[in-house]
């Protein structure tokens, strides 16, 4: 069966005790959670709650110490001066996540430079992951770049096409530096979902979904997940499906539903 993962700064976000969510989490039947920031977490109450309910992190973002957060600037793998902040924020971010078992780390790529040309910017991000793969191959833990819609949620955000990305990690060329395909982003920028998937599948190595327009649970809108979660399993990949979505019923009932449909579409594609 794919392995889910649920975004618990989206789902569960009733819940203001952020750490109790992991609970709610396992309850549903989703072996791991994730989130976005890890600087301004208790890791230590995250992985004592993980340890409890028997639930891994799958992905976290690069951040920085809360000290570092008011240097980190909007176009921070794109622009090469920043190349050295982007590196500090690896390095404390692998050994956050060596700290709670998590399995990846999301590099989001910052707004479009206007300044730099786009091959010197698709320049600038394979640099960066170059310098972080050593590091990333070293913990053991994967690095995975993210294009993000610019239609309705990240205005100005400058990778956008996962071919772009793909290409990108070709030229990396490194077993712990993966793309994280998020189903929900690339269907709003380029559609044909489940054949970009397919033919790629080799260089994904984290998945997030929800449902467009909205954002919201499966069923919702125009993706058919049953169908994607099939072709994936299908294809045999062996990392987390992330669930990073607003639920628009209670999040315990949507994240069921969904452990339900992943189970329904491993079977079928057997």
């Amino acid at each position: 069966m794919l392995k889910l993962s649920a975004c618990i700064e989206m789902i569960f976000s009733e819940e203001p005790d952020f750490a109790a969510r992991i609970g709610k989490t396992a309850e549903c039947g989703v072996p791991a959670v994730e989130f976005w920031g890890w600087a301004n977490k208790d890791l230590a109450r995250i992985k004592q709650e993980c340890d409890r309910h028997r639930v891994k992190v799958a992905a976290m973002c690069v951040d920085f110490k809360p000290a570092f957060a008011d240097a980190w600037p909007r176009g921070i793998m794109v622009d090469p001066k920043h190349q050295k902040l982007w590196q500090d924020g690896v390095k404390v971010s692998l050994a956050a996540a060596k700290q709670i078992g998590c399995a990846s780390l999301i590099a989001t790529v910052g707004n479009a430079q206007g300044h730099l040309t786009e091959e010197q910017q698709i320049q600038s991000i394979i640099d960066n992951l170059k310098a972080a793969a050593p590091l990333a191959e070293k913990a053991g833990i994967t690095i995975v770049l993210e294009p993000l819609n610019t239609h309705v949620d990240h205005k100005g955000y400058f990778l956008w096409s996962s071919h772009v990305g793909f290409e990108i990690l070709r030229k990396v060329a490194s077993p712990n530096v993966r793309l994280l395909f998020d189903c929900y982003h690339q269907q709003i920028m380029e559609g044909n979902v489940v054949a970009n998937i397919t033919a790629n599948i080799d260089l994904i190595g984290h998945f997030h979904s929800a449902d467009v327009p909205g954002r919201h649970e499966f069923g919702t809108g125009e993706l058919n997940y049953a169908n994607i979660m099939k072709a994936i399993a299908r294809a045999g990949y062996p990392r987390y499906f992330g669930m990073e979505y607003a639920p628009t019923r209670p999040s315990g009932e949507t994240l069921k539903a969904a452990v339900e449909m992943a189970k329904s579409a491993s079977q079928n594609a057997a």
